[in-house]
């Protein structure tokens, strides 16, 4: 029987990590908590009422706050499966040495197992940028998905503009760009070979979703489209067997209410209100399920592929 899994995935990364990204200096303020004060609590209702169990990425520095250590395991809690984004979530995380790369993965790990009770069995590396050495140091600490592996030409292309222009300008960004020998890598569930962008025999890769237009399937490009653009990208999804939905808390943030002024110039997606960006999210989901697609956890759709005869 051919699988039909879907999965929505979350990462947390907190405010001052885009402004990192643009090259913001001005001070955030209260806004430099928006994403697990505001944009959690807006998910977490939104997933209860669209009945998802969800995946969401922590990074471990940010459980150092006692409120955002109570946010997770009450996620945890309710069904959702906690996954590691490293301890840091540093964009040049792959320019590091191995042993830093191990650091960054066994704090990230031990502060999710802290706050929940149990250690993370997935993994999503800052900025989708991964190499042959974090891929080892994954297989040594148990890790069973890894879901980083982003082969998007247009996302890239996008990525590498937006760099470019920024260094003309003299601004710095901490966003890095991956070899585009990523570009090469499967688009859908695979065993990591050697270099990773191939197929082999090691550890589970969850690639992020890439349409068969080669657009990127990823919470961005759905909640600043808007309903029907998000439905039709979703559209182009069908067929596989796992639709790996990856979003971000931003792309619940409501820039008005959740103080990201600093951050409209830089980003589309906060042009839109809160209720647009969850109203294309929730197209996009009715899609899925109505195609016969069952929402999962990405560990559970990992333990699946993994049994499957197919993979």
């Amino acid at each position: 029987m051919t699988l039909k899994l879907a999965t929505v995935s979350i990462d947390l990364d907190e405010v001052p990590r885009y402004a990192a990204i643009h090259g913001i200096e001005e001070s955030l303020g209260e806004a430099k908590h928006a994403v697990y004060d505001r944009c959690v609590p807006r998910f977490a209702a939104w997933l209860e009422r669209e009945t998802i169990p969800a995946t969401f990425f922590a990074i471990g520095e940010d459980l150092e706050r006692a409120e955002n250590r109570e946010t997770i395991a009450t996620l945890c809690r309710n069904g959702h499966e906690i996954a590691n984004h490293s301890y840091h979530h540093h964009y040049d995380l792959v320019r590091r040495s191995e042993a830093a790369i191990a650091d960054e993965v066994e704090r990230g790990a031990a502060m999710i197992a802290e706050a929940c009770g149990r250690r993370p069995t997935g993994f999503r590396a800052p900025g989708y940028t991964v190499s042959d050495p974090l891929f080892r140091i994954l297989e040594r600490a148990g890790t069973l998905y890894d879901s980083s592996v982003f082969p998007c030409p247009s996302y890239y292309a996008a990525k590498a503009a937006v760099l470019t222009s920024m260094r003309l300008r003299k601004r710095t960004s901490a966003s890095i760009m991956d070899t585009p020998s990523i570009l090469r890598a499967p688009r859908r569930p695979y065993r990591v070979g050697q270099p990773y962008w191939r197929r082999g025999e090691g550890l589970l890769e969850l690639p992020i979703g890439v349409t068969r237009l080669q657009l990127p399937y990823i919470g961005t490009s759905l909640v600043v489209g808007g309903p029907r653009i998000a439905a039709h990208l979703t559209r182009q999804m069908l067929g596989r067997e796992l639709i790996n939905l990856e979003l971000h808390g931003l792309d619940s943030a409501d820039a008005r209410t959740d103080g990201l002024p600093a951050l409209v110039p830089h980003r589309a997606d906060l042009r839109r209100s809160a209720d647009e960006k969850l109203l294309a999210l929730s197209s996009a989901v009715r899609v899925m399920r109505d195609a016969g697609y069952e929402l999962v956890t990405l560990d559970e759709a990992a333990r699946r592929l993994s049994a499957s005869p197919t993979l």
